[in-house]
């Protein structure tokens, strides 16, 4: 679409349009478009096409950046603030809200409640309404919370964890005597043997079996605070010379360690001698006793935070709740609004307490959007980022209903969507492409929805007219066998039995809340993980990802695991990060720059000058540059203003020093090869067999237009997670692995959706057994096998309602999957 004539002038344009010229952000090529407000847009595109680049990268970044020229400049650089982007001129921009796909923060701190600042009403509702013990104080809020120093237990500081040594933690073979290493949390070598000198010193027994000891001696030894320091004369290493030493007992070393310590090593060999549990204290609350002996609706602040939503409206909605109270009656009902637009959004089965850390993108974003709607924001563009992610299509119909009320309020909302039912419901389409990175960048259509049928360039067009049918197998393949489990118990799944069939690609559906993840991505992996003991699992070892540390704290347990015998390996394939740092990239996950380092140290140039593979790495001081450290780029310090980023002004941003620039291969030096796409470096590096290999893994599923050197922060979870697939399809064919997805076609254009199953049938193909947990009907209805939990969610979920085929599950009377399955099979 060519640029449209503007009015010069910011804000002379009033017409009810955002009016976009000359938009060249990342891959927009001269962009040119005109978006009404007061309407709900659909940017719609294949992955990589430029359309988050428009809606976030252009409008929204333009947004804030006009809002943030407004604020005083020694506040402004207190602010985090964006990029300017490349564009010539943008009217007609109101503020902007952004609501992107991002993982809940890290800290086990932030909770549902906190997101939401449900919590400060809770707090609140107890603080004034609750019902106290006779005679007891009122209590401030504060008192309520877990992260206020009036409010954390003392003993655990409002984590519900406590962090402690026992006896069998610090002597795991009481046998042996202090003298032969009993006290194993002692550090080793020399400094042990002076403690092994003082203890004996101060007149115990170092050479009895230590459970020998008295308890009161053997208590003393292990968690005394007391440091007496005595003359010790050495009987070791022929020296003889007395010296002061100081006793530690065991657990003040390991706490010391812990906390003190700057090296790793040592910090680690500490904690193997700490046990985690519930906080003896609190009983895991968190809380203080005071708090929690107030109560609200018969529930104290620890069960109310543990209820789940759909719960807790039932509690604030009893007559007898406010118990008279005008003030409880008031913050009661607020609440139970609030509470009401999680329920319509499909989170009812989430509870107060949930940390974000185990919440979706799909669901952060979703409770962003609960808060928007209730902050009373009129005339402002809400810009949010496939609000759909993580729903099961029964869960659209209120999104689509809450994202109509942001309208209804007067705001405009801008959506980038790669479901067709949330698309058919916009005002307004602007599909971006028509391919990906430099085969995209162009809007290929911009007005009402219905229209884009007569962009025959589109590739959404098919996909939205319904003319694109799904891949389904000619027959559903036959399982070589089947994993079984028994009795399992984590969060609503209780005492559940279910069989997983192996050669085949297998679908895990059911609304939000069902237990799908729990099923599939906590117990089978961690289950199965053990089984294997962790040496054939690639990806995140079960016990190290944020799921797996949420079931061990809620007891996960399986009576029986049966089938396994057959599987030689584990592969999880999410959309976590590939790397946290700019310093990982396309390039060095998959391995192909280990290749094409190898290249460029065999040119004539670089074995002149003897120079190794390692000289061409930016991560290692030799062939980078110095100045910035192979970063490419230096932060510049500016008085009252934010900190910007700008090209090293030694490399240019090429990360490399003059000397290893000056190597080349076919023609172009390392930085140029870097700055290659996947689509452009697959023909350029066709001689190099390991490279060629990967890239061509990378083409087939759709990340071709991805650059080599593209810095793992600014990949999506979707690419990230299609790059580990790529990883893994590289790998030579063996068979018998089991890969676990969890909704990999989040973030992906159907027609991606396409590519993606081409390949999770080459692995099943190759002997291999896929189970992906997913919403996207194409996939399900493409699946050999299905397993639909539910009915609902939260406690109404954790029971297998169907099991079979697609066509058998479609037909089940009280599958909430099968009516959208149905009419996915009929096309």
């Amino acid at each position: 679409m060519k640029s449209e004539s503007f009015p010069t002038g910011v804000g002379t344009v009033n017409d009810g349009f955002v009016h976009v010229r000359g938009a060249s952000e990342n891959n927009l090529r001269d962009v040119g478009v005109s978006i009404p407000r007061d309407a709900i847009v659909a940017f719609t595109g294949v992955s990589g096409s430029g359309k988050s680049s428009l809606a976030f990268g252009t409008i929204f970044a333009e947004a804030q950046r006009r809002f943030l020229e407004s604020v005083a400049p020694y506040a402004r650089r207190l602010i985090a603030q964006g990029h300017t982007p490349r564009v010539e001129f943008i009217s007609g921009l109101p503020p902007a809200v952004a609501l992107q796909q991002r993982r809940g923060s890290v800290s086990s701190r932030s909770t549902t409640g906190t997101v939401t600042t449900l919590s400060n009403s809770v707090r609140m509702l107890f603080s004034r309404a609750g019902d106290y013990p006779q005679g007891a104080q009122r209590l401030d809020s504060d008192s309520f919370s877990p992260n206020t120093a009036m409010g954390a237990c003392p003993e655990c500081h409002g984590l519900g964890i406590a962090h402690t040594v026992t006896e069998e933690s610090l002597v795991p073979d009481p046998s042996l005597s202090i003298a032969q290493g009993a006290i194993a949390a002692w550090p080793g070598a020399w400094q042990g043997k002076n403690l092994r000198d003082i203890t004996s010193k101060l007149g115990y027994d170092v050479h009895v079996p230590f459970r020998e000891l008295s308890r009161t001696d053997r208590d003393w030894l292990l968690f005394t605070d007391e440091q007496p320091v005595v003359e010790v004369i050495p009987q070791r290493d022929r020296i003889e010379k007395p010296y002061k030493g100081r006793f530690w007992s065991a657990k003040r070393h390991v706490l010391h360690t812990v906390s003190d310590s700057k090296s790793q090593p040592q910090r680690e060999r500490a904690l193997r001698y700490m046990r985690s549990g519930p906080c003896p204290l609190c009983a895991g609350t968190g809380f203080k006793a005071e708090a929690l002996a107030v109560s609200f609706g018969g529930l104290d602040i620890a069960r109310f935070n543990a209820t789940s939503l759909t719960e807790l409206a039932q509690v604030l909605a009893l007559p007898a709740a406010g118990e008279g109270n005008d003030v409880a009656a008031a913050i009661a009902s607020d609440l139970l609004e609030r509470i009401e637009v999680l329920l319509g959004l499909g989170l009812g089965y989430l509870s107060l307490d949930r940390a974000t850390p185990t919440l979706s993108p799909g669901e952060m974003q979703r409770l962003r959007i609960a808060t928007q709607l209730r902050s009373g924001l009129f005339g402002v563009i809400y810009v949010l980022d496939e609000p759909s992610a993580g729903l099961h299509p029964a869960d659209a119909e209120p999104l689509i209903e809450v994202l109509g009320a942001l309208k209804s309020g007067g705001n405009s909302v801008f959506v980038v969507e790669h479901n067709m039912d949330v698309v058919r419901r916009a005002d307004w389409l602007i599909d971006v492409g028509p391919g990906a990175g430099e085969g995209g960048g162009n809007v290929l259509y911009s007005g009402p929805v219905a229209g884009l049928q007569a962009v025959g360039a589109s590739v959404t067009r098919p996909f939205l007219a319904l003319d694109a049918a799904p891949v389904l197998p000619a027959a559903p393949r036959t399982a070589t066998g089947w994993v079984e489990l028994n009795g399992i118990y984590l969060h609503n799944l209780v005492d559940l039995a279910a069989a997983f069939p192996l050669g085949v690609l297998s679908a895990v559906t059911g609304v939000s809340g069902s237990g799908k993840s729990s099923l599939v991505s906590t117990v089978l992996a961690r289950v199965v993980g053990e089984r294997l003991k962790g040496g054939n699992s690639a990806g995140p070892h079960p016990r190290d990802t944020e799921a797996d540390a949420e079931a061990e704290a809620d007891q996960l347990s399986v009576r029986s695991l049966s089938g396994a015998e057959s599987i030689d390996r584990l592969v999880r394939v999410d959309q976590k990060p590939i790397g946290r740092t700019p310093r990982s990239n396309l390039a060095t996950y998959t391995g192909l720059f280990d290749a094409v380092r190898r290249a460029f140290a065999q040119t004539p140039v670089a074995r002149r000058h003897g120079y190794g593979a390692g000289r061409f790495s930016f991560n290692v001081a030799g062939g980078r540059c110095e100045t910035c450290l192979g970063e490419g780029y230096l932060e510049v310090e500016l008085l009252f203003l934010p900190g910007t980023y700008g090209p090293c002004p030694e490399c240019q941003g090429d990360r490399y020093n003059p000397e290893t620039l000056a190597v080349e291969y076919q023609g172009k030096n390392i930085a140029q090869v870097l700055g290659l796409s996947v689509d452009a470096a697959a023909g350029f590096l066709a001689e190099i067999p390991a490279a060629a290999r990967s890239l061509r893994t990378l083409q087939d599923v759709g990340l071709g237009y991805l650059r080599l050197g593209q810095p793992a922060t600014e990949l999506s979870g979707g690419e990230a997670q299609r790059i580990k697939l790529a990883t893994e399809l590289q790998r030579a064919r063996r068979g018998h692995t089991l890969y676990l997805l969890d909704e990999p076609t989040t973030g992906l254009h159907p027609a991606d959706v396409l590519l993606l199953l081409a390949q999770l049938n080459r692995l099943v193909d190759a002997g291999n057994t896929v189970i992906v947990v997913e919403h996207n009907m194409d996939v399900v209805a493409s699946a050999d096998w299905v397993i639909d939990l539910g009915p609902s969610g939260g406690d109404a979920g954790g029971r297998i309602v169907a099991a079979g085929t697609p066509r058998d599950v479609s037909t089940h009377a009280h599958s909430r999957t099968a009516p959208y399955l149905r009419r996915r099979l009929a096309g």
